[in-house]
Order: C-alpha cells, then sequence, then structure tokens
C-alpha cells in the first residue's frame, strides 16, 4: 500500500492548547506523525512518496474561499498585533442570536468567526502544512482514480472538523472532504466517507450535509457526553436531497471491540446499501484504551479486526490520517489497521 507525506506536517507545531482550564502542551504535535512513519518503515509498508501539489482549486471545492483567504494570512496579521512569542488562538466566539453577517477588520475577531475552539493554534507554518496535508489527501485520491486498491495519506495536521468555513479540534483543512470531493470530480458517481475516530466528524457532516451523492458515516462517543458536543447525534441524518446521507452511530464512554464491531457492521450496510464507488476513511486511532483524552478502550489487536472489516466493504478504499493521542502506541495501532485491509 503506497504511503503520501510531506515532512511540512512539522511547520504546524503549536506552543499550547487551553484544556481543562489550562493552557497545555499541544497533543496534536509533530511526533504523531513521526511515530506513525517509523512503525509503517519497520513493518516494510510504502513506497513512502512525497504529495504532488494540487493548488488552490481542490481546496475552493470544498472550502469558502473567504475562510481560506483568512487562513493563508491569520498569522502574519496575528504578529503585527500580538508579536512572534505566542500562538494565534480565539478569545470569544459567536453565540446564537449573534450576527454572523460581517466579517471583523480585526485579526482577533476573525479568528473567533472562523473558530470553534481555543485548542487549535494557528502558527507561522499552519497554511503550509495544511495545505501539505490537504494535497496528501488529494494523492491518495489520484492513486485511486488510477486503479490502486488502496492508499494512505499520512496527512498532518488532521482534518475532520473543519467545516466549509470554520477550524478547530486541531483542523484547518478537511483532508477527507477534499479527498472525496476529488473523486467525485474525478468521476466516482457516489463516494463514501466513513469516520472511524472517536470524535465525530462535524466538519465532514457540515460540508455534506445537503448532499446525496457523498455518504457520511461516523462512528463516535455519544456527543451528550464528548467534545464536539453540539454536533453528531444518532438523529441528524441530512437535508434536502442529502437527507439520508448521514448516519452517526453514537457509543458511550467505556465502548470496547464488542459494542464498536456492532456499529462497524451497521456502517458496513448502511455502505453497501449506498452503492458507493469508492471509500475515504477518516481514520483516527484515538479509540485506543490508552489514549489520553478518549473514553473507548479498544486494543491494539482489535484495530487488525477493524481493518479486516473495513476491507470486506469491497470498496477501493483512501484512509487519511485523523486523530490518535496515545503517541508511543499510536503507530502500531494505525499500521494494524492497514496490514488488517490488506490481509483479509
Amino acid at each position: 500500500m503506497i504511503v503520501i507525506h510531506s515532512e511540512e506536517h512539522r511547520l504546524q507545531a503549536g506552543r499550547s492548547e487551553l484544556n481543562d482550564g489550562q493552557l497545555v502542551p499541544c497533543y496534536e504535535k509533530p511526533a504523531r506523525a513521526d511515530i506513525v512513519r517509523a512503525r509503517i518503515e519497520a513493518v516494510g509498508f510504502g513506497p513512502i512518496v512525497e504529495p504532488t501539489r494540487h493548488g488552490l482549486a481542490p481546496l475552493e471545492r470544498v472550502h469558502d474561499a473567504g475562510y481560506l483567504g483568512f487562513l493563508q494570512t491569520a498569522w502574519d496579521e496575528w504578529v503585527k498585533e500580538h508579536g512572534a512569542d505566542i500562538d494565534a488562538l480565539p478569545l470569544n466566539w459567536v453565540a446564537p442570536g449573534m450576527s454572523r453577517r460581517r466579517v471583523p477588520r480585526s485579526i482577533d475577531g476573525r479568528l473567533g468567526f472562523y473558530s470553534f475552539d481555543a485548542g487549535t493554534p494557528i502558527t507561522a507554518g499552519t497554511w503550509r502544512a495544511a495545505t501539505a496535508a490537504a494535497d496528501s489527501a488529494l494523492t491518495g485520491a489520484d492513486r485511486l482514480r488510477g486503479g490502486d486498491r488502496s492508499a494512505f495519506s499520512l496527512c498532518r495536521p488532521p482534518g475532520h472538523h473543519a467545516g466549509h468555513a470554520f477550524y478547530g479540534g486541531y483542523c484547518f483543512l478537511n483532508n477527507a472532504a477534499i479527498a472525496a470531493q476529488s473523486l467525485r470530480d474525478g468521476g466516482a458517481a457516489r463516494v463514501a466517507v466513513l469516520d472511524v475516530d472517536y470524535h465525530h466528524g462535524n466538519g465532514t457532516q457540515e460540508i455534506f450535509w445537503e448532499r446525496g451523492d457523498v455518504l457520511f458515516v461516523s462512528i463516535h462517543a455519544d456527543p451528550i457526553d464528548e467534545f464536539p458536543y453540539f454536533c453528531g447525534h444518532a438523529d441528524e441524518t441530512g437535508a434536502g436531497v442529502g437527507e439520508g446521507a448521514n448516519l452517526n452511530l453514537t457509543l458511550p464512554w467505556g465502548t470496547d471491540w464488542t459494542g464498536y464491531a456492532e456499529a462497524l457492521a451497521a456502517a458496513a450496510a448502511k455502505i453497501r446499501e449506498f452503492g458507493a464507488d469508492a471509500l475515504v476513511l477518516s481514520l483516527g486511532a484515538d479509540t485506543y484504551g490508552g489514549d489520553p483524552i478518549s473514553r473507548f478502550r479498544l486494543l491494539s489487536e482489535d484495530f487488525l479486526r477493524m481493518g479486516a472489516a473495513i476491507s470486506g466493504i469491497g470498496l477501493p478504499t483512501l484512509f487519511v490520517m485523523e486523530g490518535g493521542y496515545a503517541v508511543d502506541d499510536l503507530g502500531v495501532n494505525v499500521v494494524n489497521v492497514l496490514t488488517g485491509f490488506e490481509q483479509a
């Protein structure tokens, strides 16, 4: 299985995020991708290749042009206002009833306008790292269009929390959505996106909410208890022509493989029923029992079973890296999914 990865991921190296009322070192850090890559090399997956540059056009198929412009200039504007010694984090957000008709002029106002949390710092290298991650996903989509059965885009920063015009949850550009749109534009009549990250892919859901040609299925911790809280409930099924093309499979804290396997089987059945031509898999490994910010209880060997179940769906599959913060075990768990897929 070819692996697409850019060393430019290192340019996104935030100093701190707001968590539990404190500024703490970022959980989403360069070591995550380094450990996954090291495991890939250790087991002989690959080859590992650099992504092809695709420019802005594929990003504009998914994201608002004004939002993309904000991401390109946010750091420089932050430095003019606050200096370069601290990362750019928002201070306030739009609440229900407040107007979103005007984009604020100041950088502080625009950070709050376009974000939904204070855990996603913008740094000097954010734009370059985020576009390199998107290019990795797009290059993976190119490989599927070229006839490959599978590919793994080792994207960092992740993407599934980024919406049409907002960022958060460590995500700036929605790599999986960009890849899914690229597959559609390349001739696939229908594409499925399956998100197995512990947290709901709220950005992906928002992007495809009114689309009937892209199915979004997410298996995640129930948002009544867990981030992102305000999106991802089981009764959210899409709107307009997208009604029925959104499936949220919510699970309680403490879920182990037994409960997870049932949800994965339901997801697979929905994807088969949809009749997709290709599958984009948002691969978060934070369902692992040792993850520091999650509350599921999957074991490393369960990720082999997960990969085999995904293989059983029978579609060309692009794996796109999302979350997973148990850094020492992350490489084993991610590669186990890929191994299970390949060996099924």
